[in-house]
């Protein structure tokens, strides 16, 4: 360990981990559609908001039990948005590539789950710089008052200068020729100037490359050669090294004992159980099969990444313990085998995806 990961190398290893979480946040928005979210419909908006409420609440009633028994320490009110965030949150990136997979992204389920993933995700980030807004030791309310109310001017501000600027680019970007590296770097330093805004708010660096994402028009050549030129350096380079901070603040030895195996198939029944029955509930009230609302369910139980950005950055603020930290990569790994089997069997045994 000291050999390959010395502790002068950490420094950096986490420098260039966060700016590929601030890029990889910056695509995962960039990639959202508005336009498509608003013409959803009223069915996608409740599955989703069903498949984010229930299972915060039942993370915020399992983190009552975990603050009994592990977390004693923790600030209260951030703990609690902190777990409800960990266990109702979608991985909307990792999503994508398993219906791209299973070659499901054009069915009426795939671009279902897709939408609702979309409107948890925002859902999830802006509880999530609630939950940023509420931590940190020795906080006045009004601190996090301002921090919040920050925020919003931020996003505000946002919506009233980023689209018409990059709308501006986007007409200046012809289909069929090359993009000027000028307006490629201009944006990366948007992105970079957004993170460093809201980090000095007080919320996460990300929190501002996601919104900056969001707002630039994602149609038109000038969206494509921005992904293609990012996503490559982000997945290919930047999201390893983030994985590896990861695995480095993870000590998957803490787990040990009945106390710890029984709190960890507590956890993994309470976010996936909350997940499914959700979204399976209010997915049979909107009239959906029940062949398509059992594949909406184990769809939206998706987890990876952005659970671990979740609880990295509750392990930084100081409102997750080490040992938090390393149940979740179990729990996410155990959530994503069993969605594997699962969805092979949807497939298999219901012709309607045929």
């Amino acid at each position: 360990m000291q050999a390959v990961f010395p502790a002068r190398s950490l420094t950096v290893l986490d420098t260039l981990a966060n700016m590929g979480l601030i890029f990889f946040l910056f695509l995962a928005g960039l990639e959202l559609d508005l336009k498509s979210l608003r013409q959803s419909g009223n069915r996608v908006l409740a599955i989703a908001m069903a498949g984010i409420s229930v299972p915060f609440v039942m993370g915020i009633g399992s983190s009552f039990v975990l603050k009994q028994s592990i977390a004693k320490g923790s600030d209260n009110a951030a703990f609690l948005v902190f777990m409800g965030v960990a266990l109702s949150i979608t991985a909307f990136p990792v999503l994508a590539r398993i219906l791209a997979e299973l070659k499901l992204l054009t069915t009426n389920v795939g671009r279902t789950a897709m939408s609702a993933a979309a409107i948890n995700d925002i859902a999830a980030w802006i509880l999530l710089a609630l939950a940023v807004a509420l931590s940190g030791h020795e906080r006045s309310p009004l601190v996090s008052l301002w921090v919040f109310l920050a925020g919003c001017g931020f996003v505000i501000c946002a919506i009233i200068i980023v689209p018409p600027i990059f709308k501006w680019v986007s007409q200046r970007c012809q289909e069929g020729e090359p993009v000027e590296e000028v307006y490629i770097c201009a944006t990366l330093a948007a992105v970079l100037a957004a993170g460093f805004v809201t980090d000095a708010i007080g919320i996460h660096a990300m929190f501002g490359a996601f919104v900056v994402g969001i707002l630039i028009p994602n149609d038109g050549p000038f969206a494509s050669a921005l992904v293609e030129k990012v996503e490559d350096l982000v997945s290919g380079l930047f999201l390893p090294l983030y994985f590896v901070s990861s695995g480095l603040k993870t000590n998957v030895a803490t787990i040990q004992g009945l106390q710890s195996w029984g709190l960890l198939v507590f956890v993994i029944f309470t976010a996936s159980f909350g997940k499914i029955l959700g979204t399976v509930g209010v997915s049979l009230l909107c009239k959906v099969p029940l062949n398509d609302a059992l594949a909406l369910g184990f769809l939206m139980n998706c987890k990876g990444l952005v659970e671990l950005i979740v609880l990295n950055i509750g392990k930084d603020r100081k409102v997750i313990s080490i040992f938090l930290l390393s149940l979740f990569p179990v729990i996410s790994l155990t959530r994503c085998t069993f969605l594997s089997i699962i969805m092979k069997f949807l497939i298999y045994a219901f012709a309607g995806f045929e």
